[in-house]
């Protein structure tokens, strides 16, 4: 479960500036084009090395937004088609490499596709003595909890250039705000949070937890502060009920646990934060439907007595 949390929390940081900068895609596509960057490490390295896979992730995540810039620019066409065409061909690629290089290094295309969290509490590298017990840490929790902090330190840091230059890129560069810097730094976050949250839950489900609790708190208020507060506890609460989900789903569904495994907790994480977003969507005192409905109805009422 504190694999999953610190992976949410990570992704939902993030998140709020690719909602904002309508640049949802872009999760997307480098959540997918990272796999040449791991694929490319492991032929050179051998080994699974963190520090390998943030360089190569954080290299080809930039590279990433940088080809989708210049296909945009020269080939005439929208941002939205670049992204399609740059992640589709990395994605493609790192995947023919995996296969590739499957044989030689430790390697499961399913794993980094779906990921593996069920099995994190078995490679545990530190057990410290705290208040006169053991504890076990896993290496995910290693690896996850610097990038979570890492992502904080940045939001808070930068939070000013990030609001500014989310809005508007060319009033942030009048007041001396380096937008294009802000902009691949944010990149190369997102490129790395993807690659420490791969074998814990899966390039797919960090997609997830990239947009869905950000988009989820967008609509529940319409300032950045308190949105990005709302999207880490939506990340948090999404990622308690996956995992409770998960545990007792087939129990719940009448099935015999000893018979039926437990369903993926990294799909139940994601199944859990498009539910809440469902949930938001209708019942949001602001912006939800059913409140729009009701202004709409209570529009055409005030607008038949003013009649009659």
């Amino acid at each position: 479960m504190v694999v999953g949390i610190l992976a949410a929390v990570s992704c939902a940081l993030l998140g709020n500036f690719l909602v904002l900068r309508k640049m949802s895609m872009m999760g997307d596509a480098i959540s997918h084009a990272v796999l040449p960057g791991l694929a490319i490490a492991f032929l050179i390295t051998g080994a699974r090395a963190s520090l390998t896979m943030f360089i190569g992730a954080a290299v080809v995540g930039v590279l990433t937004a940088i080809f989708t810039q210049w296909v945009s620019r020269f080939g005439k066409v929208d941002e939205g088609a670049s992204m399609g065409i740059v992640f589709t061909t990395l994605f493609a690629l790192g995947l023919l490499l995996i296969v590739q290089a499957a044989d030689h290094v430790d390697l499961d295309a399913s794993c980094v596709l779906y990921g593996a969290i069920e099995l994190t509490p078995l490679e545990v590298v530190w057990r410290p003595l705290v208040f006169g017990s053991v504890w076990e840490v896993p290496r995910a929790v290693i690896v996850l909890a610097p990038v979570c902090v890492l992502n904080f330190l940045f939001v808070v840091l930068f939070f000013k250039e990030l609001r500014i230059s989310s809005f508007d890129s060319e009033l942030a560069t009048t007041m001396g705000i380096n937008a294009n810097l802000m902009h691949y730094m944010l990149m190369t976050l997102v490129a790395i949070t993807t690659v420490a949250a791969f074998e814990a839950v899966g390039s797919i489900i960090v997609i997830a937890m990239l947009i869905v609790p950000a988009a989820t708190a967008h609509l529940l208020t319409d300032r950045l502060d308190l949105m990005v507060i709302l999207s880490a506890v939506l990340a948090v609460v999404a990622a308690v009920m996956g995992h409770v989900s998960a545990i007792f789903l087939p129990s719940w569904m009448g099935f015999d646990p000893a018979v039926v495994d437990a369903t993926s907790t990294s799909g139940m994480m994601a199944v859990m934060a498009g539910v809440i977003f469902a949930i938001v969507l209708f019942c949001a005192p602001r912006h939800g439907i059913l409140v729009k409905k009701f202004r709409c109805l209570e529009a055409v009422v005030e607008t038949e007595n003013m009649i009659g």
